[in-house]
């Protein structure tokens, strides 16, 4: 990594930190609100990427920590609070999730490897996540509210992940021919980063002004 880059990155973390540090001052708010498990999910990611950092890997590398446990919760998370919560569609959620899941058989048996991210699993399952982002635009769109868009606590979240993994799609499904150009792929890899440490920010902007009550 350049310097910036290596900047950028650890910036990625504190960023992480800060949402999850934010959203426990929220926590007497919301805590009788599914918002909860937004604030462990925050808190959880942080102290998930932190152990990724410095942790040791005696066991497992560090790749399978990210491809079979971090990525996967991460995925499934935003599916619940997309389409169980947000979208009131719960049966949605756990179909999502299974073909998410069973995108790991083929993974498995054709594009399995040595590599920090497995490309296809990571690229399905943006996909499906594009998927509810589209929906959740929709619904803002449409929303007799949309004035106060401002207010929403999802408006801020929808922004963050179309910035981030929706953003990223193309770098993470062309990783392994964009190395072979590594002008663009530094290019992208930076977008990666700043993206990351925005949408963190924008996670915790939508505790400090989303006003979203349900």
């Amino acid at each position: 990594m350049t310097d910036f880059q290596e900047f950028v990155s650890k910036s990625m973390l504190w960023a992480e930190g800060l949402a999850a540090v934010v959203s426990l001052l929220y926590y007497n708010r919301v805590k009788n609100q599914y918002w909860i498990f937004f604030i462990f999910y925050l808190v959880f990611i942080f102290l998930g990427e932190a152990y990724g950092r410095w942790g040791k890997f005696p066991y497992f590398s560090k790749s399978y920590y990210y491809n079979y446990f971090l990525m996967p919760i991460q995925f499934i998370f935003f599916y619940w609070l997309y389409a169980a919560k947000s979208l009131g569609k719960p049966k949605l959620f756990f179909i999502l999730s299974v073909l998410y899941l069973l995108s790991f058989i083929p993974n498995e048996l054709y594009f399995s490897g040595s590599k920090i991210v497995f490309a296809f699993n990571y690229t399905f399952g943006c996909l499906i996540l594009m998927l509810l982002v589209v929906m959740e635009y929709y619904k803002q769109i449409n929303s007799q509210d949309i004035l106060n868009f401002s207010k929403n606590r999802m408006f801020y979240i929808n922004l963050g992940v179309t910035l981030s993994y929706i953003g990223t799609l193309p770098f993470m499904a062309l990783f392994s021919v964009l190395i072979n150009y590594m002008e663009i792929w530094n290019i992208y890899f930076s977008y990666f980063l700043i993206s990351g440490v925005v949408m963190y920010l924008l996670f915790a902007s939508s505790f400090i002004w989303g006003k979203q009550n349900s």
